[in-house]
């Protein structure tokens, strides 16, 4: 469903994708993982057409995202749910106005279609009864459920999750990753998660890549991952100060 193919990308003369090609089938959870700062969120803004690649291609469903325009490249983003870092969720709007926000923007639903969307939405994420809370008053995780709300509520073909569980503790950060299989086995979307916490993510992906350098290191599978004998992807994986990535 998504192929990228051979992606640079570089900031004020600083290469940072140095030939990225990755490939994700419809359906499948895909775990994005590497050091941070390293590029894993910059491939995600290529995916969703935020970004445009210095060289390279990005394809969805066999089509270039480059080539798009207009209509077309609307289209193709209504297709995708992306839920961000920090949330991004609107302080002066209720859970139920926040989660509201795309379907009043981009469709002609009546109120009563769109308050029947949210209230089933906000049950998937284990919010009913917080609707008419605001952001200050939800703790991170409630945060965190709310933003993942909004993002399915336009029931989007493809969904990327940039570091889901940043800034909640451990307990809370393995319910938000528990949640995100549990509506993935509901709604069967194509994912991508970036994320750090290795242990829990590769107990909901499918396919796991690792980004080093500017590249895709290793892809595999969870299990083909935990036992790999590259030193790159054995270092990485266990946190170990020895071992060929540098340390800065």
């Amino acid at each position: 469903m998504i192929r990228i193919e051979g992606i640079y990308k570089s900031f004020n003369g600083v290469p940072v994708l140095k030939g990225v090609s990755l490939s994700i089938e419809r359906g499948e959870i895909l775990a994005l993982i590497g050091g941070s700062g390293k590029g894993k969120s910059v491939i995600l803004k290529h995916i969703v057409g935020l970004m445009k690649p210095d060289q390279g291609h990005v394809f969805i469903d066999g089509k270039e995202i480059g080539g798009l325009k207009g209509k077309e490249r609307e289209e193709l983003r209504s297709r995708f749910g992306f839920l961000f870092q920090g949330n991004a969720l609107f302080s002066s709007l209720t859970v139920f106005d926040n989660v509201a926000f795309p379907l009043r923007e981009k469709t002609n639903l009546s109120e009563k279609e769109i308050y029947e969307k949210v209230l089933y939405a906000l049950d998937q994420v284990g919010l009913t009864g917080a609707e008419n809370k605001f952001p200050a008053e939800l703790s991170g995780g409630m945060q965190k459920r709310t933003a993942f709300a909004r993002a399915l509520i336009t029931k989007p073909e493809i969904m990327l999750f940039d570091e889901p569980t940043t800034g909640l503790d451990p307990v809370i950060a393995h319910t938000i990753l528990d949640l995100i299989r549990s509506v993935h086995q509901q709604l069967r979307f194509t994912a991508i998660i970036v994320s750090h916490e290795l242990s829990r993510i590769f107990q909901i992906a499918q396919k796991v890549a690792m980004l080093h350098d500017g590249v895709i290191q290793f892809i595999g599978t969870p299990e083909e991952i935990l036992s790999s004998d590259d030193p790159i992807v054995q270092q990485f994986i266990s946190g170990s100060l020895e071992g060929p990535i540098k340390l800065y």
